[in-house]
């Protein structure tokens, strides 16, 4: 009987399953921390290791239950909806075992500094290895039905109300909504995946050429152009009610005390 034991624990931003990025390269710029457990001597297996730009990480889809046999793909290929598990990325896996290629900025005692990290807050650790391009990289192979992919890449651009209203929140918490926006609705097909309401929390009115996409208790409000490919982030708004905000209210999520100051700044 195999047994696994989780070496050490991931800690970053990304906290709920609508905050990870699809991949990891598309969440530069916000760094996480691995911390491996003590008393294993682990200190002695990461040595050599600071040498290395990137490595692998092998970890738990910790909050995923059972597995499915076919999944819908982010940008799914021409004339398909979905497909066979083994053949994409999906989380739900008949064991629950990721991997993901993070780059490592720095390493101190039993902590791994890293970033470009597709890990939700708390993932368990199971394993480390060094990329090693000679051997890890083949640019010229093959990749099956994702070279059948049918996407464009939009531009995200923001308002300079939104920026403002963005780098508020930025200053007083750890919720970065222009990154989030940036990675949900950068990429994919206009029908199927930028606007997919069935993947994300996300409304829009196609008539008016209008959405809103919700981070946390967060709401983005966006316009978007389709021939030209382009999203605007227009304004952010709370996701609670006036009457969530009184007092005393229960806070389930602990953060109303920023939506309050924010509904003050943005008077």
């Amino acid at each position: 009987m195999l047994k696994i034991v989780p070496i050490g624990v991931f800690y970053g931003d990304a906290v709920y399953k609508y905050d990870a990025p699809r991949q990891g390269r598309l969440f530069a710029g916000h760094p996480g921390r691995i911390e491996l457990k003590p008393g294993q001597n682990f200190e002695m297996a990461l040595r050599d290791l600071d040498g290395f730009e990137r490595i692998w990480v092998i970890f738990q889809f910790h909050e995923n239950e059972g597995w499915r046999p076919t999944t819908r793909p982010p940008v799914p290929p021409k004339g398909k909806d979905r497909v066979g598990t083994f053949a994409s990325r999906s989380p739900y896996r008949p064991n629950p075992i990721g991997l993901s290629c993070v780059r490592l900025l720095k390493v101190e005692g039993l902590t791994l500094y890293v970033d470009e990290a597709d890990l939700l807050n708390e993932t368990p650790i199971l394993d480390i290895k060094p990329y090693i391009p000679m051997a890890d990289a083949f640019p010229d192979a093959r990749a099956g039905w994702v070279e059948e992919q049918v996407g464009d890449v939009w531009s995200v651009e923001m308002s300079d109300n939104f920026a403002t209203q963005s780098k508020w929140i930025a200053e007083r918490s750890d919720f970065d909504l222009e990154s989030f926006a940036q990675v949900q609705l950068s990429r994919g097909n206009f029908s199927k995946d930028v606007f997919d309401s069935s993947r994300r929390r996300l409304t829009v009115d196609e008539n008016a050429c209008t959405g809103v996409l919700a981070y946390r208790t967060f709401r983005i409000h966006f316009n978007y152009d389709e021939s030209a490919r382009k999203v605007v982030l227009l304004r952010i708004t709370s996701g609670y009610s006036a009457e969530d905000l009184m007092p005393g209210a229960v806070d389930k999520y602990g953060d109303k005390d920023l939506h309050r100051a924010f509904l003050q700044f943005i008077l």
